[in-house]
């Protein structure tokens, strides 16, 4: 007796058909929820500068939580299902106001309606004098106000809906002083932890950074 063999193939038309739906489905869930999360939820960051020494710096790289302020609404900015509003001393990352398109990253020292002030480098917040144990100062020397906003500014109000923003490295971060407040609706999320850090130019990972809660 003979064996014959079957010449078919070994998944029928239909049945294929019906693996590459699948597959085709799978993958459009996959980038429609990574877009979703992406837009509401989390996203990535990369420190470009030095403004934020010596909480951040060059190299590192951020999860922001874009959820705690609310879900932005894309075609709106506006914001629902909000779980807290932004507060003082919060690492926030937000559109430039002069350049929507650049994502800039501070720490936020004035509320609506604070009124803020620079004398001789020090930060007062509605008369008082603001401590912040992360701001750092490289340059001793006090700019007049003829010069630079830097060391002699204010004092100011902040607009409702508005927020004033400063970088902890004081000498050398362009923010508010320069070129004023931050709508809440740009603010894109809180700075929450570094996943990642590696000194610019080089393959040396700042191990001591992976995994630091940024506060």
């Amino acid at each position: 007796m003979t064996m014959q063999t079957s010449s078919a193939a070994p998944f029928p038309y239909g049945q294929k058909k019906s693996l590459l739906r699948e597959y085709v489905s799978a993958l459009v869930w996959a980038v429609a929820l990574a877009l979703v999360i992406r837009t509401f939820v989390v996203q990535t960051f990369e420190i470009p500068s030095g403004s934020m020494e010596n909480t951040l710096q060059i190299g590192d790289y951020l999860i922001a939580n874009k959820f705690l302020y609310g879900l932005r609404l894309p075609w709106s900015g506006e914001r629902v299902l909000t779980i807290r509003e932004p507060r003082r001393g919060d690492v926030v990352i937000f559109k430039y106001p002069k350049d929507p398109s650049q994502d800039f990253i501070k720490r936020l020292v004035g509320l609506p309606g604070d009124e803020v002030m620079v004398r001789d480098k020090v930060v007062y917040v509605n008369g008082k004098v603001y401590a912040d144990p992360h701001e750092i100062h490289k340059d001793s020397r006090v700019q007049p106000t003829s010069e630079s906003p830097r060391d002699e500014f204010g004092p100011v109000k902040v607009p409702q809906g508005s927020y004033f923003m400063m970088g902890d490295n004081r000498d050398e971060s362009y923010d508010s002083r320069f070129w004023g407040f931050v709508k809440g609706t740009d603010i894109l999320g809180l700075a929450m932890v570094k996943y990642w850090s590696i000194v610019p130019g080089t393959w040396q990972v700042r191990w001591g950074n992976l995994g630091q809660i940024i506060s």
